[in-house]
C-alpha cells in the first residue's frame, strides 16, 4: 500500500515547491538541471557530475515529479543569492583553481558545444559553456540574469553568457561570477510561457497547406473507394441473386470472394497473439486520443514532463479497453472453434505485457547504455519501481477486468464454418509482400509533414503545442488506413484467400516502417547528432515509437475489415 501510495504521489502531486508568488526582497532560488552535447539533445548530464566548477557545500536536489524523472530532469539549488526585484551587480560565485586535467575537461567540452540549463521559478534558461574563436577553446565566466516581473510573479528569466576567456592549458584560476537585472513587464503570468513558443514555425503556411492536402487526398480516396466498391459489390450481389433465383443454388465454377464465404471467418493461426495486438491496438487509439484532448484543453507545454506523466497514467487507466477488446475478438474466434476456448487466459497474459514488454525490454538496453556513460538519462530503480507498481495495482487488474466483462458479454453468432479448408489459389510471394508494404506509403504520406514538426520539436530543443493540427493528422491516418483496408480485402478475398486476419493487419503495421526509415533519413541529414550513446537512444526511442504505431495502425485496418467482410457476407446464405 505505501508503494502504491508513492506512485500516486509521483503522478498526482505537483514538482513546484512555491505558489509563484513573491513579495520583494524574497528568495528566488535558482536550480541547476543537465547539461550536454548541443547536438545530442539526450546525452544529457547531472549539472556538477561532468565538469569541475563551482559547486555548492551540499548538493540539495528537488524531488521530479514521474514525467520529470522518465524525462532525466534533476535540479540542483545552486549558491546563488537572488532576492526578486534586487539586482546584482557582479557577484562572485567561486574562484576555482583548476589543474591541467580538468582544463582538459573544460576544453573537450567546449569542443563538443556543451551547453547547461538552468530554471528560475520553473522558467527555463539556456546558455553555451563556451566558444571556439581562432581556434582556441574559450570559456564563458559571467551569468548574467535578466528577470522580468508582473505584480507578484516572475514572468521572463534570460540568461546570457559573457565574459569569454581562454582556457588555461596549464591550469590556472578561474573566477565565476554573475548579475542580476530585474524589470517590469506587461505580460500576464498565464501568457509567460508563450514566448518560447516557435510559432513562426509551427503556424508556418506550409503546416496549413499540408493538412489541407492530406484531407482533400482522405475525401477523394474516401469517394474514390466508395464509389467503386458500392457499384462492384451491388453488381455481385445482383448477380448472385439472379444466379440464386434462376437455378436455385449457386454455379459451381463460379469464382471470387463469394467462393470463400465458408472459409473467411475461420479462427486465424496465433489467434491469442492477433487478439492481445487488437486489444492493445485500441487501447493505444483510445490513448491518443485522451493525450492529444488533454494537451489541446491544457497547458501542457509548460508542464515538465507533464505529457509523458498523463500518459502513464492514462495508459494504466485505459487498460481495461485492452482486455475488453481482445476478450470480444477472443470470444468470436472461440465461437468458430470451440476447442480453443480454454486459452482466455493465455489471451489475457499476453495482452497485459505486449507493449509493457517491449518498452520494458527496450528501455534495459538504454539503462545500461545510460550508466555507462554515467547520464541523467539514466531511469532510477525507485522510478522503475513505481511504474512497475502502477502497472501491477492498476493496469493489469484492469486488463483483468475488461477481460472478465467482455467473455461474459452476449456470445458472437458466427456463420458456419467449413469442415474441410478450402485449397488457396496459388500467388507471387513477392506480389504478396509488395502489396502489403506499398499499403503503408498513402497512410505515411498523410503524416509526413506533421512527423517533420514532431521530430523538429523532439530532437531540436522546440516545444510542440499545435495539437489541434496533431488531431487532425490522427484522423487522417486513420481514415487513409480504413479506405485501404477495405480495398485491399475485397481484393484479397476476391482472388479467394481468404486469410486476410494477419495480413490486414499487416497492411496497416506497414506504415510503421516508413516511419522508421524517414526517423533514419531525419538523423543523418536533419540533425548533427553523433556518437554510440545518442545513436541508440535515438533509434531506441524511434524503435518503441514505430512498434506502437504498428500495433495501432494495424489494429485499424484489422477491425475496418473485420466489418467489412461481416457486411458483405451477412446477406450471403452458406450451402
Amino acid at each position: 500500500m505505501r508503494l502504491l501510495a508513492l506512485t500516486c504521489l509521483l503522478v498526482v502531486v505537483s514538482a513546484d515547491e512555491f505558489n509563484h508568488k513573491y513579495a520583494e526582497g524574497d528568495d528566488v532560488w535558482v536550480y541547476g538541471n543537465k547539461i550536454g552535447p548541443f547536438f545530442n539533445p539526450l546525452e544529457t548530464y547531472g549539472y556538477f557530475d561532468v565538469l569541475p566548477w563551482c559547486r555548492p557545500g551540499s548538493l540539495e536536489a528537488r524531488k521530479p515529479t514521474l514525467g520529470e524523472a522518465l524525462t532525466g530532469d534533476e535540479f540542483i539549488k545552486l549558491d546563488m543569492k537572488m532576492l526578486f526585484k534586487k539586482d546584482v551587480e557582479n557577484s562572485t560565485i567561486c574562484t576555482r583553481k583548476i589543474t591541467a586535467s580538468e582544463a582538459q575537461i573544460f576544453t573537450s567540452a567546449v569542443n563538443e558545444h556543451y551547453w547547461y540549463q538552468l530554471y528560475i521559478d520553473d522558467l527555463p534558461t539556456w546558455a553555451a559553456l563556451g566558444k571556439i574563436s581562432n581556434k582556441i577553446p574559450s570559456i564563458y565566466l559571467h551569468q548574467k540574469f535578466n528577470l522580468g516581473w508582473n505584480g507578484d510573479r516572475i514572468i521572463i528569466a534570460n540568461l546570457t553568457a559573457e565574459n569569454k576567456v581562454p582556457i588555461p592549458v596549464d591550469g590556472g584560476s578561474l573566477s565565476f561570477t554573475y548579475s542580476i537585472h530585474w524589470e517590469e513587464v506587461d505580460t500576464p503570468f498565464e501568457k509567460r510561457f508563450r514566448r518560447y513558443l516557435d510559432e513562426s514555425f509551427f503556424e508556418h503556411k506550409i503546416h496549413w497547406v499540408s493538412v489541407l492536402n492530406s484531407f482533400m487526398m482522405v475525401a477523394l480516396l474516401a469517394c474514390t473507394v466508395l464509389g467503386v466498391l458500392i457499384r462492384t459489390l451491388k453488381a455481385d450481389f445482383v448477380r448472385y441473386a439472379r444466379e440464386v433465383e434462376e437455378d436455385g443454388i449457386e454455379f459451381q465454377d463460379e469464382s471470387g470472394w463469394k467462393q470463400v464465404q465458408g472459409e473467411v471467418f475461420r479462427v486465424p493461426p496465433n489467434h491469442a497473439l492477433l487478439c492481445a495486438f487488437v486489444g492493445t491496438g485500441n487501447q493505444l487509439i483510445v490513448l491518443c486520443f485522451c493525450l492529444i484532448f488533454i494537451a489541446i484543453a491544457s497547458v501542457i507545454y509548460a508542464d515538465r514532463g507533464g505529457l509523458l506523466s498523463y500518459g502513464v497514467c492514462s495508459y494504466a487507466v485505459t487498460s481495461c479497453v485492452a482486455g475488453y477488446s481482445s476478450a470480444r475478438q477472443f470470444v468470436q474466434y472461440s465461437a468458430a472453434g470451440p476447442s480453443i476456448s480454454k486459452d482466455w487466459k493465455k489471451t489475457m497474459f499476453i495482452t497485459s505485457i505486449l507493449l509493457p514488454a517491449m518498452v520494458a525490454a527496450v528501455i534495459t538496453v538504454l539503462n545500461t547504455i545510460a550508466r555507462l556513460y554515467n547520464s541523467q538519462q539514466l531511469i532510477t530503480f525507485t522510478t522503475l519501481l513505481a511504474i512497475g507498481a502502477l502497472w501491477a495495482f492498476v493496469a493489469f487488474p484492469l486488463v483483468v477486468f475488461g477481460t472478465l466483462v467482455g467473455r461474459h458479454q452476449k456470445k458472437v453468432e458466427v456463420p458456419r464454418i467449413s469442415q474441410i479448408p478450402r485449397y488457396i489459389p496459388e500467388r507471387s510471394r513477392v506480389v504478396h509482400y509488395v502489396s502489403i508494404a506499398a499499403g503503408g506509403i498513402l497512410p505515411f504520406g498523410s503524416i509526413f509533414i506533421e512527423l517533420y514538426f514532431i521530430f523538429t520539436s523532439f530532437w531540436n530543443y522546440k516545444f510542440y503545442y499545435v495539437y489541434g493540427f496533431m488531431l487532425l493528422v490522427y484522423i487522417i491516418l486513420i481514415l487513409v488506413t480504413m479506405c485501404l483496408s477495405v480495398v485491399y480485402t475485397y481484393f484479397l478475398l476476391n482472388s479467394e484467400d481468404y486469410r486476410w486476419q494477419w495480413n490486414t493487419f499487416a497492411l496497416g503495421a506497414s506504415t510503421s516502417g516508413y516511419v522508421f526509415l524517414y526517423a533514419g533519413y531525419f538523423f543523418l541529414f536533419k540533425t548533427k547528432m553523433s556518437g554510440f550513446f545518442m545513436t541508440v537512444y535515438y533509434f531506441g526511442y524511434m524503435f518503441l515509437f514505430c512498434f506502437a504505431l504498428a500495433v495501432m495502425c494495424g489494429t485499424v485496418s484489422f477491425v475496418t475489415a473485420e466489418l467489412f467482410v461481416a457486411r458483405i457476407y451477412r446477406n450471403i446464405k452458406i450451402e
